[in-house]
């Protein structure tokens, strides 16, 4: 398995999302997170990111069906996957825990501040 992971402008993003995912024609994992104020920030979503993408693929279900709940999203206030009935709603929690896990030993609300800031 190759995966491939960039971090990009918030504006380079495909939607209005800070962490992205999808497995390219030589199902290569392409991981895209925004740039922020520090590597750790940016560490953190990939690992959130990697986790998701991991677990959907484990789950057996599609990208497209991530990214078409994600753009259909019409709550701004709640993050798609925290939704029940987002059809990755498992592995987002999942990529919550370990995100939250890894940055438990930098400075969670530091981060918190750098991603609703994007």
């Amino acid at each position: 398995m190759q995966i491939i992971i960039q971090t990009i402008p918030h504006n380079k993003q495909r939607y209005p999302t800070v962490g992205d995912w999808w497995w390219d024609d030589r199902n290569t994992l392409q991981i895209r997170v925004s740039r922020m104020s520090n590597w750790k920030n940016e560490a953190a979503v990939t690992i959130h990111e990697l986790t998701e993408a991991l677990w959907c693929k484990a789950a057996g279900i599609d990208e497209d069906a991530v990214t078409n709940f994600d753009l259909n999203h019409k709550d701004h206030d709640v993050e798609p996957g925290d939704c029940a009935e987002a059809p990755y709603h498992e592995g987002h929690q999942l990529g919550t825990q370990v995100e939250k896990i890894v940055h438990a030993a930098w400075c969670w609300a530091e981060y918190d501040r750098d991603v609703v800031n994007l």
